[in-house]
């Protein structure tokens, strides 16, 4: 039976954004939120992290078909509110908008909202037109292929960063299966998303390096091939790939479901050794998942 660590994952604050993308058909808006949601894995070396939550084949204010988007910054980077916005703006503004057939709702349910959609509607040059569709304000722009439609105010909210999962498999088949059974249980979560690429990530990193001019750095000591080069290594006897999953939650109450749903997927793979998740002491964030609980 696999082993499951008795820690926990640390997690820290962050600013959300959470929107609605509809489009006439699935080929143009994952096209649309594809191009949204990119180079947008870790806040690392990324303005931002952004995932797909949701993909909703019916209910959305339009009848058709969508998928909701999560936007994050980390609550301790400088004018994180404002990065936050910038990415929006940018992000709906050349992805989105840009895409035939979509329109942008609001998803984030919050008092603070953002003018994204009067902000965007500059681009209509003096055309652009305010109105009420399904109930929502809205800002008509004109655009080549008809008009995009994009709700006046988007939401903002605080939320959970950085909740994670640390797959310890006998093979690189085995560890990332573990990670594909966790990404795929959770889908069925609202309100989480994992962003890295296919919601896993293979290059786990450290706090600092060795070489000042960088912030993070491999994680050395839970990487099999360096194994025999160091002098205290995480990676167990048998283990040779390690592979991890990240989670970012509207509250800590989604991220712990998303995580339960995970662990309990993963944990029956083959080849699988070990479960875990990394911590910093409390120096990253105040939010303690545990993994046995």
């Amino acid at each position: 039976m696999v082993e499951i660590d008795d820690t926990y994952a640390e997690a820290f604050s962050g600013y959300y954004s959470k929107i609605l993308v509809t489009a006439k058909n699935e080929k143009w808006l994952m096209a649309a939120v594809n191009s949204a949601t990119g180079f947008a894995t870790s806040g690392i070396g990324c303005n931002c992290e952004a995932g797909i939550d949701q993909v909703l084949k019916e209910g959305t204010p339009d009848g058709r078909i969508g998928a909701t988007l999560q936007f994050w910054v980390p609550a301790f980077k400088k004018d994180a509110v404002k990065v936050l916005e910038n990415e929006l703006l940018h992000r709906i503004g050349q992805s989105i908008l840009t895409a035939p057939t979509t329109a942008v709702w609001n998803s984030t349910k919050s008092e603070e909202k953002f003018d994204i959609g009067k902000k965007l509607g500059f681009f209509g040059d003096g055309f652009q037109k305010n109105d009420k569709v399904h109930g929502r304000s809205m800002v008509r722009i004109p655009r080549m292929m008809g008009e995009f439609l994009i709700e006046e105010r988007i939401g903002y909210a605080k939320g959970v960063m950085g909740g994670n999962l640390w797959f310890f498999g006998d093979s690189e088949d085995s560890s990332l299966e573990a990670a594909e059974r966790a990404v795929e249980a959770i889908k069925g979560v609202s309100g989480v998303i994992t962003s890295f690429p296919g919601g896993v990530c293979a290059s786990g990193s450290q706090v600092g390096s060795k070489y000042k001019f960088l912030i993070a750095s491999t994680n050395c000591k839970l990487c099999p091939t360096l194994k025999c080069d160091m002098e205290e290594s995480y990676v167990p006897d048998g283990v040779e790939s390690v592979s991890e999953v990240v989670f970012n939650g509207i509250s800590e109450e989604r991220v712990n479901e998303a995580m339960g749903k995970a662990i309990g997927a993963a944990e029956s793979t083959a080849g699988l050794i070990k479960i875990s998740a990394g911590n910093y002491e409390g120096k990253l964030g105040k939010y303690k998942i545990r993994l046995k609980r």
